[in-house]
């Protein structure tokens, strides 16, 4: 068999192959990667930080065989507020999506913007980038992309282009994080810098990433259109045909689909302020859409075993994706239990402290980046990672805020595209996009993201970012 043929018969593993293989690899470095620990300790708001100073090795504890087994119900114990999220949500749309009240609310949308399709994915990247920048909207993105994908299919694209308009717009704002308390908000606080100082800055960053992805997204959404056989998802689009808007049969649009309509209005509302004011999380947010689905099933004309039934089919078409992240917490389990993050985050800080001070800077952003694979939490990541960074910004010579820069961006890059990302997996899940298929999409832009962000470290310590 030719080189050639043997590259077609090739095949990208299942999802599930492909997280199995890293929780694999975890466990074998957990006898491999010397265990250790820092202390955590209070800081003056309460914040649980770590004491840079007090890495210390300890004992090996390796996965063994039979704990791989374990991994799996683990992960979905610890992910277990994020798993019950999306079968709420994903029954809880069902019962709204029943009603039609989506179908003709995003019918009359698609007719209003006929022939000016193009428009609809930069507004909607700036859009979520606001929130993304602002509450810090990552998991919360979930809720949004069932009606993002139906619109992307309603104006002649796919699942793809529904899902990157609204998780790249919020990506865009979470990372360039001009008002993000998760992010910076907490770095800055551990940094001992005034509370997002220095927006200017990142505002400029956030305009440079919402072109960039603009023009790679309208890029793809421009060939989809023109051949929807080249769509990445093409067999979901196929299978899931009847999905796509009719724009010949469209159901007319009456008061009960306004109200229903309303009823998600008001529910989404209601999550931001919950979020930003309240400090609302999956629970919270879970239980608003669960009554929003009621309220709109009830304005929609559904009774109440229609909406049982309806919710069922919900949850479960969203089964694989929920177990996904579960799979995906199963890695982090690995290498909790194993004692191995602490070792992996001190090993990356004196590699950093070994480098050339001119080089330095970006040392420090590519080994955030490299943590976020192992603590996808933003405010996590922050609170593990900046009592490290902030002394030995000092040490080397960097500002402060470069530091908390380089934090941010490493932290929110890549949260796109590592399997680790509850956010991430949750989002896929609810648009039933493989993971594979994801990267497929993903990857090149990645590269322009993580390019730009060499660039922007490299002119933030050049001009000497501040205040210090």
């Amino acid at each position: 068999m030719s080189d050639l043929a043997k590259a077609k018969k090739f095949k990208v593993p299942h999802t599930y192959v492909i997280l199995i293989g890293v929780i694999l690899l975890m466990a074998i470095l957990t006898y491999i990667i010397p265990a250790g620990v820092y202390e955590r300790v209070k800081d003056a708001s309460g914040r649980s930080v770590v004491d840079p100073n007090s890495f210390t090795v300890v004992e090996n504890t390796p996965i063994k065989p039979f704990d791989l087994l374990l991994v799996l119900e683990k992960g979905l114990k610890a992910a277990s507020s994020i798993v019950f999220f999306i079968f709420i949500v994903g029954g809880a749309f069902q019962i709204i999506t029943a009603t039609g009240a989506i179908e003709a609310g995003i019918g009359k949308a698609a007719v209003a913007l006929k022939g000016k399709e193009k428009l609809l994915i930069p507004v909607m990247l700036f859009l979520f980038s606001l929130l993304g920048g602002t509450i810090g909207m990552a998991e919360e993105a979930i809720v949004f992309v069932p009606i993002g994908i139906a619109l992307a299919r309603a104006l002649g694209y796919d699942a793809i282009v529904g899902t990157a308009m609204i998780t790249l717009g919020a990506a865009c704002g979470f990372t360039a994080g001009f008002m993000n308390p998760f992010t910076v908000g907490v770095a800055q606080g551990i940094a001992e810098l005034p509370i997002f100082s220095g927006i200017e800055y990142r505002l400029v960053i956030l305009v440079v990433m919402l072109i960039a992805t603009s023009w790679y997204l309208l890029r793809y959404a421009a060939m989809v259109k023109k051949d929807p056989s080249k769509s990445i998802v093409v067999e979901l689009e196929q299978s899931e045909k009847h999905m796509h808007l009719d724009m010949n049969a469209l159901p007319k649009f009456e008061v009960r689909h306004i109200l229903v309509l309303l009823s998600i209005v008001g529910g989404l509302a209601m999550i931001i302020i919950g979020v930003f004011k309240w400090g609302w999380y999956f629970s919270e947010i879970g239980a608003v859409f669960l009554g929003v689905g009621i309220l709109g099933g009830a304005f929609g004309k559904l009774g109440p075993s229609r909406q049982a039934e309806e919710f069922v089919i919900g949850a479960k078409s969203l089964v694989f994706g929920a177990l996904v992240v579960g799979v995906a917490r199963g890695i982090l389990v690995v290498m909790t239990d194993g004692q191995i993050i602490d070792s992996v985050v001190h090993a990356l800080a004196s590699m950093i402290q070994s480098l050339p001070r001119s080089i330095s800077v970006l040392g420090m952003y590519v080994v955030q980046n490299v943590i976020n694979f192992f603590i996808p939490s933003g405010s996590g990541q922050a609170a593990a990672t900046m009592p490290i960074m902030t002394p030995l910004a000092d040490v080397i010579g960097i500002n402060r805020q470069v530091a908390v820069l380089a934090f941010q961006l490493g932290d929110g890059f890549s949260n796109s595209i590592i399997p680790t990302s509850a956010a991430l997996m949750g989002v896929l899940s609810i648009a039933n996009i493989p993971y594979e298929r994801w990267f497929k999409f993903l990857w090149r832009l990645m590269l322009i993201w993580i390019g730009l962000g060499a660039i922007m470290m490299i002119i933030a310590n050049l001009m000497n970012y501040g205040p210090a």
